[in-house]
């Protein structure tokens, strides 16, 4: 009875029923298999089987009548064949199977892993870049030995400047009034055209 108002409840769940097969750890099957397929898949077991059918054509030829287990047509071979067929075929797509998978979780880490160095390699273009531009605003060995250089042209014009005051003021002291050391005599005589220090006396006109 309380089995049947269990069974008329929606809210609870139904009792599996028929048969329970017994439950087998995949990942160690699995790891049997690829091992019976990899040795299928070598040439040992293409020369032992091999030698093992010439044997049993050759024992059930030439044997005695009596000792001949699998007389001709050899069925019973026939049996022992098809059944190793039927094993093995399901035993080497489950191998396919497994490494099917474990190749598309590889595929998923290398995608991961290229496109992390996709990330890394524009990064570092990006860094360089703006190494670039930073090294472009900073003086370059060329641009400061050239206004070294330029520098160095000027301090010699200004001594040479100096040189020839002091030679100009120790030959004529009157002339340049002991200034001379400051500016040149040019400067000081005024005779330069547009400096509006010419001498009114003799540009000035009679007055009539």
């Amino acid at each position: 009875m309380t089995e049947q108002r269990r069974a008329e409840r929606l809210d609870l769940p139904r009792e599996p029923r028929g048969l329970k097969l017994p439950r087998v750890d995949q990942e160690t099957f699995g790891r049997w298999a690829e091992g019976i397929a990899r040795g299928m898949g070598t040439a040992n077991f293409i020369v032992y089987m091999t030698l093992v059918i010439t044997a049993w054509f050759l024992w059930n030829t030439l044997a005695p009548a009596g000792l001949r287990f699998d007389p001709y047509t050899f069925t019973f071979l026939t049996l022992v064949l098809s059944i190793q067929a039927s094993y093995a075929a399901p035993l080497i797509l489950l191998a396919q199977n497994r490494q099917a998978d474990r190749d598309r979780v590889a595929l998923d880490e290398d995608r991961r892993r290229a496109t992390m160095q996709k990330a890394d390699t524009e990064y570092l273009a990006r860094e360089i870049a703006a190494l670039r531009i930073a090294l472009g605003e900073v003086a370059t060995r060329d641009f400061v030995r050239s206004e070294l250089s330029r520098l160095a042209e000027e301090l010699d014009e200004a001594a040479q400047r100096r040189q020839r005051l002091e030679r100009r003021h120790r030959d004529d002291p009157v002339r340049t009034g002991g200034d001379g050391l400051d500016e040149p005599r040019d400067e000081l005589d005024g005779d330069s055209p547009g400096d509006g220090r010419h001498d009114t006396a003799s540009t000035r006109r009679p007055e009539s």
